[in-house]
C-alpha cells in the first residue's frame, strides 16, 4: 500500500523538535516559523506540556463522553478565564473543520434558519458544510454543492445589508483574518456590523478563529479588536500544540439538548490534558504579551524593505519574487508558511525569541538584497 498523494512534500524529514528549532534525519537545524500550519503554539516539546500528557497516559488515555470527565470541566474553566469569555459553554471536538461543520449546524439548531453568509477568500474547512462555505470551487465535490451558501465581497457592508435584506439568514462566518485567503485583516468596523444584523435578524455571528485566535493577535481572538462578542467561537490549531483538539465555545442563549451534538473522542483525556498544558503555558509566561510584542517587531522592520507590498504577519511580494519561501527554506533553512498567490506567512509558537524572529530579518534581507 502506498499513501494517497493531496500533498506537495519537500523532502525534509523532520525528527526532532524544541522550542521554534527543528532538526532533520541528517542534523541540520531549522528555523521554524510555520508551527506546523499555526499549531505548535507554545514551541515544540515544551517541558510543562510533555510531563502533562505523560502524566495523562499514565492514568488513563481515553474513555468516552458517557462518564464524567472531570478534565473537560477543568478546560472550560481555564479556557474561560484566559479567553475572558466565562459565560460560554464549551463543546470539544477534535479539528478545525469539525469545529466549523459543528457551529454552522447548531446555529441552524437554534434559529431554524438555512442560509449562511460566507466571503470571497474564506477556508473553513474540508467537511461536507465546512468546505461549501469554503471560498475555493476546487475542493468542493458535487455531492457537496448546496445553494445554503451566500458568498459575499470582503469588507462590504452595503452587500452585507442587502443579504440579509432578501434572505433568511441563519449565520454569518468569518475570520478575524483569513489565513488562506492571504493574511486579510477583517475591519472593526465589519465585525461591528455582523453582531448589529446578526442581533436585528436572530442570526448567529460564528468567529472562526482556528488560524487567528488562541493568542496569535495579541488578544485570544482576533476579533476580539473589534470590541464585541460573537455568538460561537470555533477553535483548533494551536489549541493542543500538536495533539489534535478542537472546539467551539457557545453563548448562553443558545441552549443544548441531547443528541444535538456528539463525538467519540472529542475531550478524551489526552486531549483535555493537552489543552490545558498549552493554556496553563500561555498564563504562566504571557505568551499573548509575547506575540503581540516579537510581532510588533517583526512587522516594523519587514514594513522597511521596499519589495513588501502588503503585511500582517503575512508578507505580500510581487509575482518575480515567488521564490522567497523555497529559498528561505532551502538555504537559510527557515519554515514559513504561504497563501496564493504570493503571500509568505508567518505562524511561530507564540513564545518566539526576538533573537530568532531577527534570524530570519536577517536571512530575508539577504534574500531581497
Amino acid at each position: 500500500m502506498k499513501l494517497f498523494d493531496v500533498y506537495p512534500i519537500n523532502p525534509i524529514n523532520i525528527v526532532k523538535g524544541v522550542g521554534s528549532l527543528v532538526y532533520d534525519d541528517k542534523g541540520t537545524e531549522y528555523l521554524d516559523l510555520y508551527g506546523g500550519h499555526a499549531v505548535i503554539s507554545i514551541g515544540h516539546t515544551n517541558p510543562h506540556y510533555v510531563k502533562r500528557l505523560e502524566d495523562q497516559l499514565h492514568e488513563i488515555g481515553f474513555y468516552s463522553n458517557s462518564i464524567e470527565i472531570p478534565l473537560q470541566k477543568q478546560l472550560a474553566e481555564k479556557l474561560g478565564h484566559v479567553s475572558g469569555k466565562e459565560d460560554y459553554q464549551l463543546f470539544l471536538c477534535n479539528s478545525g473543520a469539525e469545529a466549523n461543520e459543528n457551529a454552522l449546524k447548531l446555529a441552524s439548531f437554534y434559529n431554524g434558519k438555512k442560509k449562511v453568509i460566507a466571503f470571497k477568500g474564506a477556508f473553513h474547512g474540508r467537511t461536507s458544510l465546512a468546505v461549501s462555505a469554503t471560498d475555493n470551487p476546487k475542493i468542493i465535490a458535487p455531492v457537496n454543492e448546496t445553494d445554503n451558501v451566500i458568498f459575499l465581497p470582503w469588507k462590504d457592508e452595503a452587500a452585507l445589508e442587502k443579504a440579509f435584506a432578501e434572505n433568511e439568514i441563519s449565520s454569518v462566518i468569518i475570520e478575524g483574518i483569513q489565513g488562506v485567503g492571504g493574511i486579510q485583516v477583517a475591519p472593526e468596523s465589519f465585525l461591528q456590523k455582523i453582531r448589529s444584523l446578526c442581533d436585528a435578524n436572530n442570526a448567529v455571528f460564528i468567529a472562526d478563529s482556528i488560524q487567528c485566535g488562541y493568542g496569535r493577535s495579541g488578544k485570544f481572538f482576533s476579533h476580539d479588536f473589534a470590541g464585541v462578542d460573537a455568538d460561537i467561537y470555533t477553535m483548533a490549531k494551536g489549541m493542543g500544540n500538536g495533539f489534535p483538539v478542537g472546539g467551539i465555545i457557545i453563548s448562553a442563549k443558545i441552549q443544548p439538548a441531547y443528541g444535538m451534538l456528539g463525538t467519540t473522542f472529542g475531550g478524551n483525556h489526552l486531549a483535555c490534558a493537552a489543552g490545558l498544558a498549552v493554556l496553563e503555558v500561555m498564563e504562566r509566561d504571557n505568551l499573548m504579551q509575547n506575540a503581540a510584542e516579537v510581532g510588533g517587531y517583526l512587522i516594523n522592520e519587514i514594513k522597511k524593505f521596499k519589495q513588501v507590498t502588503g503585511l500582517m504577519i503575512g508578507i505580500e511580494l510581487p509575482a518575480e519574487l515567488a521564490h522567497v519561501r523555497k529559498e528561505l527554506l532551502f538555504k537559510h533553512h527557515i519554515f514559513t508558511g504561504e497563501a496564493k498567490p504570493n503571500v509568505v506567512r508567518l505562524l511561530p509558537a507564540l513564545n518566539l525569541t526576538k533573537a530568532h524572529a531577527e534570524r530570519f530579518l536577517e536571512a530575508f534581507a539577504t534574500i531581497l538584497g
